[in-house]
């Protein structure tokens, strides 16, 4: 038995009204995932549960059938995962972004997402300048890097993740509580280093946005899973542009897989993402495949750029694994849901039930009739856990 997990990031949404009351998953050209929909059985899905902040991190750590109230511990431990590094007794790893703020004002959490040969000059600039034996930065992709800081009681600081707050001042939204003071010195410390560093000097005279902040939140220590070949018998692999999700994976113990071209955004290479995850499956049972695009234009409130993503997943990732499982195996399921939604109105991720699909050759469809918010709820399940869908998923192919 062969199974694909597919994960367009943020893909559901709310009704936007300048749309006629539609949504991008609606209004997008899906055929594949309609199909995935209609001859499988679907449903909604919570893969936040109540009271957990309504987080990529969290929200994968349900998909990959790991209930988040029991295992989740924060995001910058996967991100560390991911990186290989190896965390201390007392170390706690926090999510370090580079953004760009303007008179006290955060503008933009992803510093116009920089590029990673820039953002990882800076970082390692900064980490010869700050660093010490119990501060360590650490270069990831784009904006996404980490910072490692020794002491428990960092474990309690109060940080807000920066997409949440753009255009609020810093004043309300910086780090509070036990070990702020700290934190808040070093991102002060950063400012001067930042901006006066070359390039950023040079991004400015190009009319990007500077990197001139630092941003720590989603800290924590490193979670103990079972793993899936533990809990399953079987392998897998990952593929995902965002440290986070390879860090789940790594601790979830499936292979990272690099993909040429994936980078997290729009400009992602979703065929190579495909083939890539085809090739896998030669080897392995499982592949788990995450694409970014969906919630990047969640975030920037891009309707067109979401619609795109959207086409660009069903047709290139969805559709060519349709065409390619065949070849693999008869015996296989597709399991499809976006991992939480990021409506383009809101322009941050919301707590509420996904749609989902899961399909096989072998499986009696249900009433569902289309992959959107609205075609899965005629569908056999609503509001199922989602860190029990990998169990169903399995369950339902042995």
């Amino acid at each position: 038995m062969k199974y694909i997990v597919l994960v367009p990031d943020g893909a559901a949404d709310l009704p936007v009204e300048k749309y006629g009351g539609s949504t991008p998953l609606k209004a997008a050209e899906t055929p594949n995932m309609d199909f995935l929909a209609r001859m499988g059985q679907c449903g909604t899905a919570v893969t936040i549960p109540e009271g957990l902040s309504a987080g990529s991190d969290v929200a994968n750590c349900s998909i990959l059938g790991y209930d988040p109230r029991l295992y989740y511990s924060g995001r910058g431990p996967l991100e560390a995962a991911s990186m290989g590094i190896k965390l201390g007794p007392e170390d706690v790893a926090f999510r370090c972004n580079l953004v760009s703020e303007e008179d006290g004002v955060l503008v933009d959490f992803s510093a116009g997402h920089i590029s990673s040969q820039e953002a990882g000059e800076l970082i390692a600039f900064l980490d010869e300048h700050l660093g010490d034996d119990g501060t360590s930065f650490y270069a990831g992709v784009s904006y996404r890097h980490l910072l490692v800081l020794e002491g428990n009681r960092f474990l309690k600081t109060v940080c807000i993740p920066p997409h949440d707050v753009v255009g609020s001042r810093l004043d309300y939204i910086s780090p509070r509580g036990e070990g702020a003071e700290e934190l808040l010195a070093l991102m002060k410390a950063s400012r001067p280093l930042l901006r006066d560093h070359p390039i950023n000097k040079a991004r400015l005279e190009q009319g990007k946005k500077p990197a001139n902040l630092i941003w720590p939140w989603g800290q924590g220590k490193t979670p103990v899973l079972p793993t899936i070949p533990e809990k399953y018998g079987i392998e897998g692999s990952i593929i995902t542009a965002v440290d986070l999700l390879k860090g789940l994976g790594v601790l979830a113990g499936l292979e990272k897989v690099q993909v040429p071209g994936a980078t997290g955004y729009h400009d992602t290479d979703y065929k190579a993402k495909a083939l890539y995850a085809v090739r896998s499956l030669y080897r392995r049972d499982l592949v788990y495949v995450h694409v970014e695009a969906p919630d990047e234009a969640g975030h920037e409130g891009d309707w067109e750029a979401k619609v795109a993503a959207l086409e660009n997943f069903d047709r290139l990732i969805v559709g060519t694994l349709l065409n390619e499982i065949s070849r693999l195996s008869e015996d296989f399921r597709f399991l499809l849901l976006p991992d939480h939604l990021t409506p383009l109105e809101v322009r941050t991720h919301v707590a509420a039930p996904v749609p989902f699909a899961l399909y096989g050759l072998d499986m009696i469809p249900d009433a569902g009739s289309s992959f959107d918010e609205d075609g899965v709820l005629s569908g056999s399940f609503l509001d199922y856990p989602g860190w029990q869908l990998l169990d169903l998923a399995i369950s339902s192919g042995s």
